[in-house]
């Protein structure tokens, strides 16, 4: 599951895959299925760990004027890389925490945690489910 949070830990949107499709194919189409109509506004930052370092990813937010707060991922570089240094801002990335509130959130929910639904629409409507009884705690 790959989600996109606020800076409060609110979902803004999420989305479900097999297991075995790593996290950064899971980056575009969370972003693209997070549309708010008749707003032309996009985040100007966009913090993620280091799993999310990938050429690929660092042009898609330049290419829509976004940031990337990404830490380099050393583990997956054989050499150094050459030329400026990638921008990063680690006071910042400390309040990457939101995602991990809205994660453990989601765990409170027994039924979401150990995946037991068979179809990828039944688990996303379980995850919708949660997430606007999420909003509804914190908004009521």
């Amino acid at each position: 599951m790959s989600a996109l949070v606020d800076r409060n830990g609110l979902p803004l949107d999420c989305t479900v895959s097999p297991a075995n499709v790593h996290d950064s194919r899971l980056y575009e189409p969370t972003l693209e299925a997070f549309e708010i109509p008749e707003v032309t506004e996009r985040p100007t930052i966009i913090s993620a760990d280091a799993a999310y370092d990938a050429r690929a990813i660092r042009q898609y937010n330049r290419k829509r004027g976004i940031k990337s707060n990404i830490p380099v991922n050393r583990r997956s570089r054989r050499q150094p890389k050459r030329g400026r240094p990638v921008w990063f801002d680690p006071e910042l990335y400390k309040k990457r925490s939101a995602v991990e509130r809205f994660f453990s959130w989601i765990e409170a929910f027994k039924k979401i945690v150990p995946r037991y639904e068979r179809y990828e629409h039944s688990f996303q409507g379980l995850i919708h489910l949660a997430c606007s009884v999420m909003i509804g705690r914190i908004l009521g």
